[in-house]
């Protein structure tokens, strides 16, 4: 097995060379965070039961018997188990010992028969036929690109209520830096995609490294003097894993993403359309509530969909989600929301 390093690491060791340009000592302290990084100890993964699939996606039952259902729809962008990160850094874990009966959705890892499924048909094809499966009325919560589709879903299914976390819906109102890129690096590589029938890992990872080359250089210097044992290297690292894993998202998708929410907007302007129908966030039939992160770099509190009150959290993107912050920050009030729904 080969040693965890950055993904793609050749993309990263450029930014790595641009750093020690201005910056020889954070390059060097960067590479020896991959060092400890590649060494940090790790614990493999329990697999939780399937409850349910249809076609590549299923359903993880997180635990708890009894109580209201909850369904965890994570982003399609990166794996599923960033809401499930391990022993004591999990929201599905932390839901089941509330009193709910949570599940995590997987979308599975589509191949290029898939490449025609676009992220409308994600939602008809998968989400919805995953969520009558479940008999009890369900508190359906998205996260990140995970909560687009989870509107798009209450919009054709009731649902007991819908969280939305850190979900992006008007896109035009991303900085026109940050838009600019995600349509240049789409642009860039649309046509390799077209040919895969697929986007691969590394195409969205990059795309994320560019929106921050600084930070995605300093957060791996800050770990240059520390023990490849030190607990704040395994949390790192679990992130890190999860980051640089996951499944290609099909043609279809991406090109639904980058040109028809991000260049056209359609989500923002009421244009959107799923299972024929549009969706409005504001005309959903649910109790709903959006958690949004402060120090959001991938979906800014600013692109959230209008109409549906937004608790702030004070943390990122990720941050929110896993970490010291998040129990405190999300979990527990999201706890508060769900009894009260």
């Amino acid at each position: 097995m080969s040693t965890p390093a950055p993904r793609p690491l050749p993309l990263f060791l450029e930014m790595v060379r641009r750093t020690a340009e201005s910056d020889p000592d954070m390059a060097r302290r960067a590479l020896g965070g991959v060092r400890v990084y590649g060494d940090a100890p790790r614990a493999a993964r329990t697999p939780r039961p399937v409850m349910a699939s249809v076609g590549r996606a299923s359903l993880q039952g997180g635990g708890g018997t009894s109580g209201p259902p909850v369904l965890l729809v994570p982003s399609l962008i990166n794996p599923a188990h960033v809401l499930d990160l391990g022993p004591g850094n999990s929201l599905l874990d932390h839901l089941a010992h509330s009193g709910f009966r949570p599940y995590l959705l997987d979308w599975g890892t589509p191949g290029p028969i898939d490449r025609g499924q676009g992220l409308a048909g994600h939602i008809t094809d998968h989400l919805l036929p995953l969520l009558r499966t479940i008999n009890d009325p369900v508190h359906l919560l998205g996260y990140c690109l995970g909560g687009t589709m989870a509107i798009g879903a209450a919009a054709l299914l009731p649902v007991r209520s819908l969280t939305l976390l850190a979900t992006p819906w008007h896109f035009t109102r991303y900085s026109d830096d940050a838009r600019g890129a995600m349509q240049s690096h789409w642009a860039a590589n649309r046509d390799v995609i077209d040919a895969m029938g697929l986007m691969p890992v590394e195409l969205l990872q990059s795309l994320f490294w560019n929106l921050d080359t600084a930070r995605t250089v300093a957060k791996y210097a800050a770990l240059a003097d520390l023990p490849s044992d030190d607990a704040r290297v395994a949390i790192f690292a679990a992130l890190e894993d999860w980051a640089n894993s996951g499944s290609p998202i099909t043609a279809a998708a991406a090109t639904e993403l980058f040109e028809g929410l991000i260049g056209r907007d359609k989500s923002g302007k009421g244009e959107w359309r799923v299972g024929g129908a549009l969706v409005t966030p504001t005309a959903l039939n649910a109790p709903a509530l959006h958690f949004t992160a402060q120090n959001d770099r991938i979906a800014p509190a600013e692109t959230a969909p209008d109409g549906i009150t937004c608790h702030p959290c004070p943390s990122g993107h990720v941050g929110m989600v896993v970490g010291k912050a998040a129990r405190e920050g999300l979990w527990e009030p999201l706890t508060q929301w769900l009894r009260a729904n």
